[in-house]
């Protein structure tokens, strides 16, 4: 049944669905990868596609920008229309001094920033981990396909801008390797409802070194990303 931000009948969602926050990359990657797409929901212009791959069905849902949206439109695909593996499929700004532009990481802890996960263990500091299924899944696709994937922790932050200089020098020296927005919120929600979770991102631009991809380039260079989440999500 449709949800506050979801309009789509039951049953318009496959259990495994493909997350990014941007929802023309929804539609490119519903195009790209996905066999006999067909839109389900375009509510305020937050796009969500169903189709198969491999005849395999396989639902792609764009989520928006930072852990409020993102967990909203979770939450809502898992209560309501019975998703049990999410894979967002982003961009993040590399930290790792070895990490280039283009590069595939995939988000083995989730630091952050953020006080938003905190009221759901009060007194405790909840570390935000994925499926470890689906990150031994994507490595071993990764692997039998030649495809370079670096697994690491990374800082879900509030802020795009960061105040504090000293942050990212900091991070890295714990051997983090890139900051974005949303796989702590997706990690604690996952985790709440029982579900399998996984951050999956392309190295946008790189905080250190300055260098980024075009607006254009970061819209289309996504295929090695979703690749190894369709190699993840096929095991």
């Amino acid at each position: 049944m449709p949800t506050p931000h979801i309009s789509a009948p039951d049953g318009a969602f496959a259990a495994d669905i493909l997350l990014p926050g941007d929802p023309r990359r929804a539609k490119l990657i519903a195009e790209t990868f996905l066999d006999d797409a067909s839109l389900v929901t375009d509510v305020r212009g937050i796009l969500g596609y169903t189709g198969t791959v491999d005849g395999r069905p396989l639902s792609v849902m764009a989520t928006g920008m930072g852990m409020p949206s993102a967990t909203i439109y979770a939450t809502e695909l898992i209560r309501h229309y019975g998703a049990k593996r999410l894979v967002r499929v982003g961009t993040a700004g590399g930290i790792h001094p070895e990490l280039q532009l283009g590069d595939v990481i995939a988000a083995s802890a989730a630091h952050t920033d953020s006080s938003m996960t905190a009221h759901r263990l009060p007194g405790v500091h909840y570390s935000h981990a994925p499926s470890f299924a689906l990150v031994r899944a994507a490595a071993d696709h990764a692997d039998a396909v030649g495809a370079p994937l670096t697994v690491g922790p990374v800082l879900t932050s509030d802020a795009f801008y960061h105040p504090d200089p000293t942050l990212v020098p900091r991070l890295a020296a714990y051997g983090t390797l890139a900051v974005e927005m949303e796989a702590a919120g997706l990690y604690a929600v996952a985790a709440a409802e029982g579900v399998e979770a996984l951050m999956i991102a392309t190295i946008s631009d790189h905080v250190v070194r300055g260098d980024s991809l075009s607006s254009d380039m970061r819209e289309t260079t996504f295929q090695a990303m979703v690749s190894v989440a369709l190699g993840a999500l096929a095991r």
